[in-house]
């Protein structure tokens, strides 16, 4: 099929598929999407197994592999749901929480990705290089799978804040992580000597240092131009090619596009009620990036819904990601509670502030496409099936109880 023709079809299913959810399920319109495509998915490898014959299976299974996940969302929608994302988030309000979410999206990622690792390599027996880069995998909360839910769970907004924040900047974090680890583990150079180190930490702060140095360029450019025009249309043009060709630039230089479209879309969302945009400007690019924001993550949920075709599920794949989804929640908790612990001596924290951050820091499509993006080998089929896990419980159980979770700690406090 041509790229027109998957597109048509994704944007055809999204629709359908949340025309169900919103007339018989009702949930939030993300995770309704995700749950119709993953039961009409199952349902269609129930068919296929009643039917051998028709290859069902064989059929929908060569169209999602047509469709290169990890490419499409890391090189292509993921920097306009981030810019999107970033777009609505306050710096006042973040300026507020700089330090909590600062320490979660670096100390708290490296916590995070150890311990994953650590404890992978011992269940399965897997080479701890090849963990730790699982670790990478599921450590960032997804801001796609987050920004979503937080819409819909109103929570108090430090907490909204905290949440949103970290997950705008971990994964980004997570990202040079895993590339740096991808390539101790697969291209052979495994030095534990102090150039190896030194080489993976220089990478790290060229990727995140640099995206943020060019998002704020480039964010700021954008911005000055946009004070002398007053034509919403244009305006709009001019973000919209701030977050596409940001993005094309930033991996063109070798810096973290992710963290570049981050920091461009704070930028631009903080000065442009400042004297960037006029009232109508302002309408306009809000109206836009939210159509933009909720048509792209309809499509990638509807993505992870149909991924199931993509992976392997045998009876030790599934005993592991039940193994993976607890050690990913452990991993989550000293992730948060850690800095929250050097920070309260302090400052103050709502009560409630670590089991409601634990247990909505939820992953998402960047973590499904990570794993697709990995070499071929023996250990990738566990490792994807493990990833899918964990994410689809996150976005399902997670997602969906978050929002009461925070209800009750707040009401009993």
């Amino acid at each position: 099929m041509s790229l027109l023709q998957i597109t048509s079809l994704l944007i055809v299913l999204a629709g359908a598929f949340g025309a169900v959810n919103y007339l018989f399920l009702r949930l939030p319109s993300a995770i309704g999407i995700l749950i119709v495509a993953l039961a009409a998915s199952l349902a269609a490898l129930a068919v296929d197994a009643a039917f051998p014959a028709l290859g069902i299976a064989d059929q929908a299974r060569g169209l999602v592999n047509s469709i290169d996940f990890s490419e499409a969302l890391l090189d292509g929608m993921l920097g306009l749901l981030l810019f999107a994302g970033a777009l609505h988030v306050k710096i006042e309000d973040l300026r507020a929480e700089w330090r909590v979410v600062a320490l979660m999206a670096t100390i708290g990622v490296g916590l995070s990705t150890v311990i994953i690792g650590v404890g992978f390599s011992w269940i399965t027996g897997m080479p701890l290089l090849i963990a730790l880069v699982f670790g990478a995998i599921v450590t960032p909360t997804d801001p796609v799978a987050v920004l979503g839910v937080l819409r819909a769970a109103n929570l108090r907004k430090s907490l909204e804040t905290k949440i949103a924040g970290e997950s705008l900047f971990n994964d980004g974090v997570a990202y040079v992580m895993f590339l740096i680890l991808i390539g101790l583990a697969f291209t052979g150079d495994q030095s534990h000597g102090e150039g190896g180190l030194g080489d993976a930490a220089i990478l790290f702060v060229q990727e995140a240092v640099g995206g943020a140095v060019l998002g704020a360029v480039l964010g700021f450019l954008t911005f000055r131009v946009m004070r002398r025009i007053d034509d919403p249309s244009l305006e709009v043009l001019l973000t919209l090619g701030l977050a596409f060709g940001g993005y094309e630039l930033a991996i063109a230089l070798h810096v973290s596009a992710p963290i570049m479209a981050v920091v461009a879309g704070l930028l631009i969302g903080h000065t442009g009620p400042k004297g960037g945009m006029s009232e109508q400007t302002r309408s306009y690019v809000d109206a836009f990036w939210k159509l933009i924001d909720e048509i792209l993550n309809a499509v990638l949920f509807l993505l992870i819904g149909v991924e199931v075709f993509a992976v392997a599920f045998t009876g030790d794949v599934l005993l592991t990601g039940a193994a993976a989804i607890a050690l990913a929640l452990l991993a989550r908790l000293v992730a948060v509670s850690v800095p929250i612990l050097m920070l309260r001596p302090f400052r103050e924290f709502s009560d409630g502030v670590i089991p409601i951050m634990t247990w909505g820091g939820l992953k998402g499509g960047i973590s499904v496409a990570l794993a697709l993006s990995l070499p071929e080998g023996e250990w990738k089929p566990v490792i994807l099936g493990a990833t899918y896990l964990v994410v689809i419980f996150s976005i399902i159980v997670q997602g969906l109880t978050v929002g009461t979770l925070a209800r009750r700690l707040t009401d009993a406090s």
